[in-house]
């Protein structure tokens, strides 16, 4: 699938099951991103297929 980190601007193809997968795979802590699939936001365990576009968008806290 291919997947797009929105912090780095860098985009990868990458094949993982589900979403805890694809970001263990990249080393990306998951509180520190939300994930959409084609548009939609998901959630960690959400399985995912070849097909898929992935969007890993940057979570921003400020105080």
């Amino acid at each position: 699938m291919k997947v797009y980190i929105e912090r780095t601007k860098e985009q990868k193809i990458i094949e993982a099951g589900d979403c805890k997968e694809l970001l263990q795979k990249l080393k990306i802590n998951p509180t520190t991103v939300l994930i959409a699939r084609n548009g939609q936001l998901i959630t960690e365990q959400t399985k995912l297929n070849s097909q898929d576009e992935i969007k890993l968008i940057s979570v921003i806290s400020g105080g």
